[in-house]
C-alpha cells in the first residue's frame, strides 16, 4: 500500500513551501537571481538545504515558482490600476504602476526583467510580459471599439509599449538612475496610442 501523507503532514510541508518561496522571494530581491542559491534560501528560511531540494529539484524550479508568484501580484497590481478612468488613463495607470512598483524594488525588479537567467525561468519571463501585454491589449481594444482610439492592432500596440517600458527601465533598475523615467514612459505610451502628451 502506498504511503498517503496524513493532512498534518501535508500542512506543515505546504507551510515549509510558502516559508521557502518566501525567502527565495526576499534573497532575489537583495541579491538578485545569482545570489539566490539553494543553500542560501534555505538559511534565508531556516530550513536544510535537503528541505529546499524536495520541495523544489532545482534552482530553476523554485525561481520559476518566485517569478509567478511574484508576477501574479504585479499583475493583479496592474490590473487595479486599470480599473478606472477613460482609456487612455487606464493605459497610464497601467505603466504608472508597472514602472513605479519596478523601481521600487529595483533589484527584484531587475532580476524579473533582464538579469542573465536559465532558459526555463526565461520562458516563465515571457510569460510574465504577455500578462501586462493582454492587460494593456484589452484596454487599447476596448477604447478602439468605442471610438476612443485611433484604429490600431491593439496586441501590436501592447507588445511595444511592454517592451518599450521594460527597455527604458533596464538603466534606471541597474542603477543608472533617471528621474524622469515614469514621465517619458507615460509621454511615450500617449503617443503610441495616438493621442497627445496630455491625458
Amino acid at each position: 500500500m502506498p504511503y498517503r501523507r496524513t493532512p498534518k503532514t501535508q500542512a506543515r510541508l505546504d507551510s515549509q513551501r510558502g516559508e521557502i518561496l518566501a525567502a527565495a522571494i526576499a534573497l532575489l530581491a537583495e541579491t538578485g537571481y545569482a545570489g539566490c542559491s539553494m543553500a542560501a534560501v534555505a538559511t534565508r528560511a531556516g530550513v536544510g538545504t535537503g528541505s529546499v531540494y524536495r520541495q523544489f529539484p532545482s534552482k530553476a524550479d523554485l525561481v520559476v515558482e518566485v517569478f509567478r508568484e511574484v508576477v501574479s501580484r504585479e499583475v493583479d497590481a496592474v490590473e487595479a490600476a486599470a480599473s478606472q478612468g477613460d482609456v487612455r488613463e487606464r493605459v497610464v495607470a497601467v505603466i504608472e504602476t508597472f514602472a513605479g512598483r519596478a523601481l521600487k524594488a529595483p533589484r527584484l525588479a531587475y532580476a524579473l526583467l533582464a538579469e542573465p537567467v536559465d532558459a526555463v525561468v526565461e520562458a516563465e519571463r515571457l510569460v510574465f510580459r504577455r500578462a501586462f501585454r493582454e492587460v494593456i491589449a484589452r484596454n487599447i481594444a476596448d477604447g478602439v471599439r468605442r471610438g476612443l482610439l485611433p484604429s490600431q492592432d491593439a496586441e501590436a500596440t501592447a507588445a511595444a509599449l511592454v517592451g518599450a517600458g521594460a527597455e527604458m527601465l533596464v538603466g534606471p533598475l541597474a542603477g543608472e538612475s533617471g528621474p524622469d523615467t515614469i514621465p517619458h514612459l507615460v509621454t511615450f505610451t500617449l503617443r503610441a496610442l495616438g493621442g497627445s502628451d496630455g491625458v
